[in-house]
């Protein structure tokens, strides 16, 4: 089994899975957080069969679905349904909060969830303060349960 990273600058990174019965997966995963797969002919490794598009909430579904989370078992009540998420979502043309201090999204009151930092085109934000002015093209970093992620993805987009 071999598997392959490749920098895309300016769109993200490309992983290329040859699986041990000769099989290609290729993954992009864009900078903001959308994926495709594609599967390619084991006949002809440059022939691809077809793609899956992706958006940044469907990738993690499907990731948690082939790889569950182990740290759930790791962590004191893992048993008892703390099941946390951590996922991008990114901060659109057309979301409320462009141009706005990230205090304004309430995020931990409304939902629960933290964002823990905001990733720019240059530059990566860790822990970023309620006055921190958000962009469009930025990508939140946050951690939450799946509910209270999917619901702060609702708030940033407009919803």
């Amino acid at each position: 089994m071999v598997t392959r990273r490749t920098p895309l600058p300016g769109v993200g990174t490309q992983y290329d899975l040859a699986t041990r019965d000769g099989r290609h997966i290729s993954v992009v995963a864009h900078e903001d957080g959308r994926r495709f797969i594609a599967f390619y002919s084991p006949d002809d490794p440059d022939a691809c069969q077809g793609t899956v598009p992706l958006d940044a909430q469907e990738a993690a579904r499907l990731a948690s679905i082939i790889a569950p989370d182990l740290a759930d078992h790791a962590l004191p009540g893992g048993e008892l349904g703390f099941d946390l998420v951590t996922e991008r979502i990114p901060i659109g043309p057309d979301s409320p909060y462009r141009g706005r201090p990230l205090g304004d999204t309430r995020a931990r009151t409304r939902t629960g969830a933290s964002i823990v930092a905001v990733l720019r085109r240059t530059s990566t934000h860790p822990s970023p303060s309620p006055d921190y002015r958000l962009e469009a093209g930025d990508t939140l970093v946050v951690v939450g349960t799946r509910e209270g992620v999917d619901d702060l993805s609702d708030i940033i987009a407009g919803g």
